[in-house]
């Protein structure tokens, strides 16, 4: 049995607790390894060493806070394979789905360390003679990151060499069905020459560990990516002591299809949206408007698209689209929703029920059709390879619908007329629109969502910016 420890400090220490988390394969419910369900003690022994450690990583010049981020992002291609069979094993996703997410993160920091050279601040006009007005970025000092399973590898980095290259120390907490990855990541951390301290890990749930890092006073900022509800809950732990949160908090993307939309590149996209990781994607498509005019042609195409989609366990058969659901949780809300849209007139077209495969969570992919915009289906984020339908007559009708929502991260839709793409880009009312492509952020973009999608965002300059505080001096000469 494999048995983890926390990384403190820059190495690997046991917890003060005796209990632990166990962490199972959710393609056939076999028995993972362990981590600690860390106590609060061992939060603030994690929170001591990133602030010890922060004031003299801050005097670092930027250039040379970013080097061993270089030798990270190279270790982590080094580890390529073997850290794709971690991702897969513990959260489900098909293999070259898991390998693109190293890749990425391996990107992405290297990404984020180029911005070393590229940290601005600014110069303004005095009213006053012989005065000079300066606004400096500075970091802000101990950071949390609190981690989601569905993308877990890449969002250690997401979090981690933002902050990191912009003078702060983080506390990573994983989350806990997916910790194995976290710590691959912190053994390649201690190769890469980060001072210890700089980076640290602590495992265990949201409710102990989370909770403590939250409402923790050494704390200045906490980035959290997950449910709205535990984002409320981060919000509410963090209020007493005014922290800084950094919230992205998922989505129900609409995807529209206009009548004169490429309906096989519509079919293609929409469907990659629901099929990828197991439909578990916060920015993905999750409900889908298409015009009279094509609405058969388009569900016809989809459906049987929907239906050549094949799942499974992804080490087991490689060639699958798409693996379980992440647990028994997420499998009951799914198929719960699947139910109750079915219940309130909603027509299944194919799917609706557990998928075959012993041991694992897994789901059909299916399709609805008959949906209305007050079913629970449309309303709230699925998580799962599903696909209601709903049929609009004319465009501002779509954009209604699309923006009748709680959330506002994503949004996309199919159309070859100019005019109307660029209308649509005006009107939604998202953070990110996505136009005749699939739903997939770029990094030196800005994802970041409207209403109860989150606050703040992550990537680009504008996500480098979330990890600095503005420092403004006033020079009379």
């Amino acid at each position: 049995m494999r048995d983890y420890q926390n990384f403190i400090g820059g190495q690997f220490v046991p917890s003060s607790g005796t209990e632990r988390v166990e962490v199972f394969n959710p393609s056939t419910g076999a028995l993972i390894c362990t981590v600690p369900e860390s106590t609060a003690e061992d939060v603030e022994r994690a929170i001591e060493a990133a602030a010890k450690a922060q004031p003299a990583w801050a005097s670092r010049p930027a250039i040379e806070r970013a080097k061993p981020l270089r030798v990270l992002a190279q270790k982590i291609r080094e580890h390529k394979e073997e850290l794709a069979r971690i991702i897969t094993e513990e959260q489900g996703k098909v293999l070259p789905l898991a390998r693109t997410e190293v890749d990425f993160t391996a990107d992405y920091i290297d990404y984020m360390a180029e911005w070393a050279r590229r940290i601005e601040g600014e110069v303004i006009e005095s009213d006053r003679p012989g005065e000079m007005i300066l606004l400096l970025r500075q970091p802000i000092g101990v950071v949390a990151g609190i981690l989601p399973w569905n993308f877990p590898f890449f969002l250690i980095a997401r979090k981690m060499a933002p902050a990191l290259v912009t003078g702060n120390t983080i506390v990573i907490k994983p989350s806990e069905e997916t910790p194995h990855n976290a710590v691959k990541f912190c053994e390649l951390v201690m190769e890469s020459g980060l001072p210890a301290g700089v980076f640290n890990v602590v495992h265990g749930r949201g409710p102990t560990v989370g909770h403590a890092l939250a409402s923790s006073p050494k704390i200045g900022m906490v980035s959290f990516t997950g449910s709205v509800e535990t984002g409320a809950a981060v919000m509410a732990a963090a209020a007493p002591n005014i922290t800084k949160v950094n919230l992205e908090l998922g989505g129900k993307a609409p995807a529209i299809v206009m009548a004169d939309a490429d309906i096989d590149l519509a079919v293609r996209a929409i469907k990659a949206s629901r099929i990828i990781n197991s439909g578990q994607v916060c920015n993905c498509a999750e409900r889908i408007y298409v015009q009279r005019q094509v609405a058969d042609e388009f569900i016809d195409k989809f459906v049987a698209a929907m239906r050549a989609a094949r799942y499974g366990d992804p080490l087991a058969d490689p060639t699958v689209d798409y693996g379980p659901l992440i647990n028994r949780e997420g499998f009951e809300k799914v198929d719960r929703l699947v139910r109750s849209a079915v219940a309130a007139g909603a027509q299944v077209l194919t799917g609706g029920k557990r998928g075959q495969g012993e041991g694992g969570y897994f789901y059909e992919p299916t399709v609805l059709v008959n949906c209305r915009q007050d079913m629970e289906i449309i309303r709230k984020e699925t998580f799962g390879p599903v696909a209601p339908i709903i049929v609009f007559d004319e465009f501002e009708e779509a954009i209604a619908l699309a923006n009748d929502s709680d959330y506002g991260l994503t949004s996309s839709i199919y159309t070859r007329d100019l005019n109307t793409a660029l209308r649509a880009a005006r009107m939604l009312q998202f953070g990110e629109t996505y136009i005749n492509r699939e739903n997939f952020e770029a990094m030196q973009g800005f994802h970041a969502g409207w209403r109860k999608s989150g606050i703040g965002g992550a990537d680009g300059k504008h996500g480098l910016y979330e990890y600095t505080q503005t420092h403004v001096v006033y020079i009379q000469t």
